[in-house]
């Protein structure tokens, strides 16, 4: 029987398990055995594996995180692991290896294919949304809707207390999140890393607020937003791709509009809430139409590519592109979000 191989790397990820059910039951169809590499690429280096069957993968459509586990493990730390991902897929047999991730993840797909000539297919995973190529990656919708959520519910509060509420969310260095959430919460501020703001400016927002007798206000602000010459000392801790470790942003912003404003401001980081739980029914649908995709792509040998979303079609797109540059929040949606402001 032919084979595939198939990883998910990085961060967990609502629609995880979609995709993975989605590779199985067309493979399925299409006479090919599944191997599933258990945490993300350690799993290929190690030669940790199992076989996806029809069992596997009954009765996760709904569940978050990922059957297969996931890691942030990087092949190019080291020049042997790169050998043993060679020699473990050659060993298994494997016809092509479909690599389920973000930016790094897909970027080690990349070498792979382009340097050692591996029969590699992606597939877009992060609730960040910033991969190019594509016009959504799965993921992205479940976290937009639980922070939407989360905002929802912290306007009571505010609004009962008269407080500042600062929000905090993730989406590194592109402002997905915070812009799509902060919309639909109706929140009254919203700071995204593509637009560099001072904190004058947030606390000259949320004064003519109070001051027109509107006593509380939500703040939606991404974890990679910057502050122009308010400077926030980050701790320049790096992970395994080396990326520097975000966070601190609301807790910053909160202590500067309490001093600068004199208003009660209490801060709520979200985390990793954003990425846990039950995916929505745009990303079972979409992580679905993903996984169906990537085994036709192995099918027909089209190798270096990864599946995406151009409108309501899914389709494939090189690598290359996918990782061409970083995809940052529409810049159209932030102005029109100014309307709200205040």
């Amino acid at each position: 029987m032919r084979r595939i191989g198939v990883l998910t790397g990085g961060g967990d990820c609502p629609g995880l398990n979609p995709v993975l059910r989605g590779i199985v039951r067309k493979a399925i169809l299409e006479k090919y055995e599944v191997v599933g590499f258990l945490r993300g690429w350690a799993g290929i280096i190690e030669g940790d594996y199992k076989i996806l069957d029809r069992s596997s993968v009954s009765g996760i459509l709904h569940m978050g995180g990922t059957i297969l586990n996931t890691s942030r493990t990087n092949p190019y730390k080291k020049v042997e692991d790169v050998k043993k991902v060679i020699k473990n897929f050659k060993s298994l047999e494997l016809e092509a290896l479909i690599a389920i991730g973000g930016d790094d993840t897909l970027g080690v797909a990349q070498r792979l294919f382009r340097e050692e000539h591996l029969p590699t297919v992606a597939i877009p995973k992060t609730i960040d949304n910033d991969l190019n190529g594509t016009d959504c990656t799965f993921g992205f919708d479940t976290a937009v809707n639980i922070a939407m959520e989360a905002i929802d519910r912290l306007h009571t509060t505010a609004a009962s207390h008269n407080r500042v509420m600062v929000v905090e969310l993730m989406g590194r260095n592109a402002g997905w999140i915070a812009l799509q959430a902060g919309i639909a919460g109706g929140a009254d501020v919203i700071i995204i890393p593509e637009v560099e703001v001072t904190v004058d400016e947030v606390c000259t927002i949320i004064k003519r607020r109070h001051k027109s007798g509107r006593n509380f206000s939500i703040v939606a602000v991404a974890e990679g937003a910057k502050f122009g010459k308010d400077l926030l000392t980050r701790g320049k801790e790096l992970d395994q791709f080396g990326h520097e470790k975000l966070g601190g942003i609301g807790d910053f912003l909160a202590r500067e509009i309490e001093k600068r404003t004199g208003f009660e401001t209490r801060i709520t980081v979200l985390g990793h809430l954003q990425r846990g739980g039950s995916p929505t029914a745009f990303d079972r649908v979409l992580g679905t139409r993903f996984g169906v995709k990537a085994v036709e792509l192995v099918e027909s040998k089209e190798f270096g590519k990864m599946v995406s979303l151009r409108g309501t079609q899914v389709v494939s797109v090189d690598l290359s592109e996918a990782l061409s540059k970083l995809r940052t929040a529409d810049l159209g949606l932030y102005e029109m979000s100014k309307v709200f402001f205040g």
